[in-house]
């Protein structure tokens, strides 16, 4: 017959053991990459290879890439395809404003490791601006979370331009309280009146102001001006560490004449 404190011995080891054979829950952050990789500009054969060991090391769950080409006359695949195909484990997802089959087509691109649950693209107002956006639905710790790439007028004085861009990208996306983040080369620093409705009280810039001088390659001749943003719904993530990517030279050349922006975020 056990006695009384052999008894409860046994009952606490239970509570113990229960709670170490419970799975680990699933992680509620996001890591998230936009690079615009400049299409074929410069010596492409040089700069792939950088691209590629830059995003690597980012360890980005999505990746938003802008100036995505394929092009059969120089015998150029599609580059989003090669780049997935070298990283490993990714899922390709493009948008042109140039049709399906054609020779050569210029885009957007998203890349991801994470599941898809939908995906969808969109020829932004005005048209003959040749913009577009593109929209994957992935899943982050059993939760739905809309990822939107985006490339934005380039004009300096097109801030009308810009907000009719946006406006026509937030008036086509689902409106089922799925969160949000939309990220991006926006052409425009967080000041233009263009980025008013990103930059107000909706969403939080996983790249606070001043944080960085600039997110143009000032080696490729640009000046310093953060242009390349990622932006959260405030009321749904928590903003963590946002850094560049591809700001080193390796032996004299760049991955981009664009820096990558990197960033953590926790869905509330």
């Amino acid at each position: 017959m056990l006695d009384r404190r052999t008894l409860l011995a046994g009952l606490t080891v239970v509570p113990l053991a229960a709670c170490a054979s419970m799975p680990d829950a699933p992680s509620r952050t996001l890591r998230l990459l936009t690079f615009n990789i400049w299409h074929n500009m410069g010596d492409w054969a040089a700069r792939e290879p950088l691209l590629v060991a830059a995003i690597r090391a980012a360890d980005a769950d999505v990746i938003a890439l802008q100036e995505v080409l394929e092009d059969a006359a120089v015998g150029l695949p599609n580059q989003a395809r090669t780049l997935a195909d070298a990283l490993g484990g990714y899922r390709m997802h493009f948008v042109s404003t140039d049709p399906e089959g054609a020779p050569r087509r210029y885009g957007n691109a998203i890349l991801t490791r994470l599941p898809v649950l939908a995906s969808d693209s969109k020829k932004l107002e005005p048209l003959d601006d040749y913009r577009t956006a593109l929209r994957v639905r992935v899943e982050v710790a059993g939760q739905a979370v809309d990822v939107v790439d985006t490339h934005l007028a380039w004009q300096e004085d097109a801030q009308a331009v810009r907000a009719r861009q946006i406006a026509d990208l937030l008036a086509w996306l689902p409106s089922d309280g799925t969160p949000l983040v939309v990220m991006g080369d926006f052409n425009a620093v967080q000041e233009d009146a263009g980025l008013n409705v990103l930059t107000g009280d909706r969403f939080i810039s996983a790249l606070p102001r001043g944080a960085v001088p600039t997110t143009l390659n000032p080696a490729k001749g640009h000046p310093d001006r953060v242009i390349d943003h990622i932006f959260a719904e405030r009321a749904r993530f928590t903003a963590g560490p946002t850094t560049l990517i591809g700001d080193t030279p390796t032996n004299g050349e760049y991955p981009s004449d664009h820096f990558g922006v990197a960033a953590t975020l926790t869905l509330r």
